[in-house]
């Protein structure tokens, strides 16, 4: 599903030129799971960005499900990540002047699904995340760990082939990071993709591969177990 060829991220300064990603090689096949890992500064964000058609400053090769990501428009990538890809910020991204029920609507009108059927979809989606009761409040009101759980309700709620994640748990309780890690277990098993990004050992252990990156060169890819079969 994705294919990645030489990819490589830097700027240009005075004093020379900064590489973040460094000569990137990587293959992840639909329905994986694979954790990016690394210290602070080592590229994981920036390459989550890249996959995630977010970031479009970098040189190299990306195929996403055969498309040639590298030579499309900044516009034809925007239309390719709403109908790919579910992201999951580390600092939420919700819109503040959206309630929590308009923040999950939102990318189901991109797919151009009727109002009825969105308003069933989102009324399922509040349930599930058990946020019914804060449907009509804007994210200023939410604390953090609310915020999150309605961040990543936003990033499933379309059903997107792939779900990018940076350190998706990092604001929630103990017990609500462990549901969202078996919720993206229970997805991947369905067949969804997913990258996430984290610090955490604990929730590297969802996934099946982990890819380890140091001063944005790889340093290790390592299968920590086999795929689990869709049922």
């Amino acid at each position: 599903m994705i294919r990645i060829n030489n990819l490589e991220k830097f700027y240009d300064s005075g004093a020379g030129r900064f590489y973040v990603l460094r000569r990137i090689n990587l293959e992840v096949r639909e329905g994986e799971f694979l954790t990016i890992m690394g210290p602070s500064g080592a590229g994981k964000s920036t390459l989550l960005s890249i996959i995630g058609m977010l970031d479009g400053d970098w040189h190299g090769e990306y195929h996403l499900d055969g498309r040639p990501a590298h030579k499309l428009k900044p516009r034809e990538r925007i239309e390719l990540n709403k109908k790919y890809v579910g992201f999951v910020f580390q600092s939420y991204h919700l819109l503040d002047d959206l309630t929590v029920y308009e923040n999950l609507d939102l990318p189901l009108s991109y797919r151009n699904i009727k109002s009825s059927e969105r308003a069933s979809i989102v009324c399922d989606a509040l349930d599930r995340f058990q946020i019914v009761g804060k449907k009509d409040l804007f994210p200023n009101q939410l604390s953090g760990g609310q915020q999150q759980l309605v961040a990543v309700a936003r990033a499933v709620i379309a059903n997107p082939k792939i779900i990018l994640a940076d350190e998706p748990t990092g604001n929630l309780h103990s017990s609500q990071g462990d549901e969202i890690m078996q919720l993206f277990t229970r997805l991947n098993r369905e067949g969804t993709t997913i990258i996430q990004v984290t610090h955490s050992e604990k929730n590297a252990g969802f996934g099946e591969r982990i890819l380890y990156l140091r001063d944005g060169w790889i340093d290790k890819d390592e299968r920590i177990r086999e795929a689990v079969a869709a049922p």
